[in-house]
């Protein structure tokens, strides 16, 4: 997946570090901190932030956690809908900069679709991209005819990601979005792919199959839902982990090998899907 290189062109591994809710918090800060710098440690170099996180916050301790790392990282961060007209853009991803105190960002994302008009949102891309200021642009919760929309307009041919909600309990993508992606080398990638709260992860990382299959590879149930995702050479995954414990297990996801077997009982007790459904995202 050359999209996502270091800046050296080095590839990068597929499974990254989300920082949705990371940040807000003063006393979790040093472990937060160290759970991304164990990341960087083990490979982990994709970096997932937003301005929205934390009101910059996260972009905020992300900074603390790579200085002098900056070219370990590929960093992807994300303008919200009603910042996104072409100044606004340009002004989100400034202070994005700012907050993450680098000179630019590896890929800049639309955060999801709004009211503000996309061509003006491809003009700003465009504008930044020309300054240096990002690599690559793309997007966040487009469906088929958003994506469709996008591609239509001027720099439209230019995104490159599409980031959206996928895991073993939301498999809506893989009905018509997946395959338009796949079609067009456009890669996805995957947030909250153990689940989207405390209570959802509970419930995925305690569901049988998923904890049968674990215990067969020796692996945390986590590494085995990770790894489901990861089964797609065409998507990175971007899970939260704000501890180093949790980082180390979910690094595991890279070397578990899911067999047919296993992908069958996964299929099981997560169905796929057998119609179209509307976008999940959160």
């Amino acid at each position: 997946m050359e999209t996502f290189n270091l800046a050296s062109g080095q590839p990068v591994a597929r499974l990254g570090q989300g920082t949705w809710r990371i940040g807000e918090q003063n006393a979790r800060r040093t472990e937060e901190i160290a759970a991304l710098r164990a990341g960087l440690d083990l490979g982990l170099a994709v970096i997932d932030t937003a301005e929205m996180y934390g009101d910059g916050r996260s972009e905020e301790l992300i900074a603390d956690a790579i200085e002098g790392r900056r070219a370990e990282c590929y960093l992807v961060s994300k303008v919200l809908p009603h910042n996104a007209t072409r100044r606004g853009t340009v002004a989100a991803c400034e202070r994005s900069l700012r907050r993450l105190r680098t000179d630019y960002l590896d890929l800049y994302l639309l955060h999801w679709r709004q009211s503000e008009p996309l061509d003006t949102t491809l003009e700003a891309f465009l504008e930044l991209r020309s300054a240096g200021k990002i690599r690559h642009y793309g997007v966040s919760n487009f469906d088929v005819d958003d994506l469709e929309d996008a591609r239509a307009l001027a720099g439209g041919d230019g995104i490159a990601a599409n980031q959206v909600l996928y895991s073993l309990e939301e498999r809506g993508i893989e009905w018509d979005l997946l395959p338009w992606c796949r079609r067009r080398s456009l890669p996805v990638m995957a947030y909250s792919p153990l689940g989207s709260s405390a209570s959802a992860v509970r419930r995925l990382l305690g569901t049988k199959a998923v904890r049968v299959i674990a215990q067969r590879h020796a692996a945390s149930a986590a590494a085995v839902a990770l790894a489901w995702v990861l089964r797609d050479e065409q998507i990175v995954v971007v899970p939260k982990a704000a501890t180093v414990e949790h980082v180390r297990a979910n690094r595991r996801a890279l070397d578990l090998d899911l067999s047919q077997d296993d992908l069958r009982e996964l299929d099981t007790a997560f169905p796929p899907p057998g119609r179209k459904t509307s976008l999940a995202m959160i």
